[in-house]
């Protein structure tokens, strides 16, 4: 029977599942194992199911025993694992793609409609019970009329797209490559970030995380945006140089923001937290049931056609 390690804790049912398949090591107290535990408890492990929290770096995988031959990451991205180090151990990287798009996609949507309807400040306000209506009280932006820029339009960038249109805004995006017509479905492409963002009232990050978007909302792009358009980030938290950002939102050059991710998560730059045009959430991006096991669910099938046939159709590097 394989030896499986599972680095954080999953739903009950896809415990039971991984249980029933392997001898496996669970994580009773879902703690963020450092990496020398990580090194330790994977002592005679054929594969460990990772989650983006854990940093899978070279130097980890160098110290790896020689008995791991599959990394099965619990996310759709990857950015967690250095994929040419593994590769170089011999070792398959796997990821959870599709089973999430749905439920991002949400909270893409809902981190526009949060930051353009200003319900950070309306939730405080509530709470303090002594608002009054006013014609002018707590006026927001509309999204109807407006045009989002989407950068990525992978699947969930599309299924943003999807659920934007039906909201009447009108779809542009920037990709590393042009979709077809029938996936464009109507939205005009832009081949550089600079046009793309010239011509965003919003724009929603769903692009993937790597050397060339690390910080590609900086000082300078910013300066391409019209004044006053709202930006969302449900990709990951590297993609916005905070300190551009904060500035920016302190001028009223960028109206509003949206963040279910960001850098040094749980930690998160105290500009945004005292702004009240930062709406921000805790990476809820997969965080349904459905979607959550679903993952969990497809992490496990990974390892186990890894071992069946010594592939994956999910392999990443």
């Amino acid at each position: 029977m394989k030896k499986i390690l599972i680095t954080r804790r999953l739903l009950k049912s896809n415990e039971e599942r991984a249980s029933k398949i392997w001898n496996v090591k669970l994580n009773a107290t879902d703690e963020v194992y450092s990496q020398g535990e990580l090194i330790k408890l994977s002592k005679n492990c054929d594969g460990i199911l990772t989650s983006i929290v854990d940093k899978i770096d070279k130097k980890l995988i160098e110290s790896l025993p020689a008995s791991v031959k599959i990394i099965s990451n619990f996310a759709v991205g990857f950015g967690n694992i250095d994929l040419d180090a593994a590769k170089n151990r011999n070792i398959v990287v796997t990821n959870t793609p599709d089973v999430l798009t749905d439920a991002t996609a949400e909270i893409a949507m809902l981190l526009i409609l949060g930051a353009a309807r200003r319900a950070n400040e309306g939730i405080q306000i509530s709470k303090t019970q002594t608002w009054q209506w006013s014609a002018d009280f707590l006026i927001g932006k509309q999204l109807s009329g407006s045009r989002l820029g989407i950068l990525g339009m992978g699947r969930i960038g599309r299924a943003v797209a999807k659920r934007a249109k039906s909201f009447g805004m009108e779809i542009h995006y920037h990709n590393r490559s042009r979709l077809n017509k029938e996936l464009e479905s109507g939205a005009t492409y832009h081949d550089n970030i600079k046009d793309l963002f010239s011509v965003s009232d919003f724009l929603s990050i769903n692009c993937p995380a790597t050397e060339k978007t690390k910080n590609i909302i900086n000082k300078d792009s910013l300066k391409f945006f019209p004044n006053g358009a709202i930006i969302t980030n449900s990709a990951r938290g590297d993609m916005i140089e905070d300190n551009a950002m904060v500035e920016a939102l302190k001028i009223k050059k960028i109206y509003a923001l949206g963040l279910d991710v960001y850098k040094g998560e749980p930690k998160i730059s105290s500009g945004y937290l005292n702004h009240p045009k930062v709406f921000v959430l805790p990476h809820l991006g997969s965080a349904t049931k459905k979607t959550r096991t679903d993952m969990a669910d497809l992490a496990i099938n990974n390892i186990e056609e890894f071992f069946k046939t010594g592939t994956c159709v999910n392999k990443v590097n």
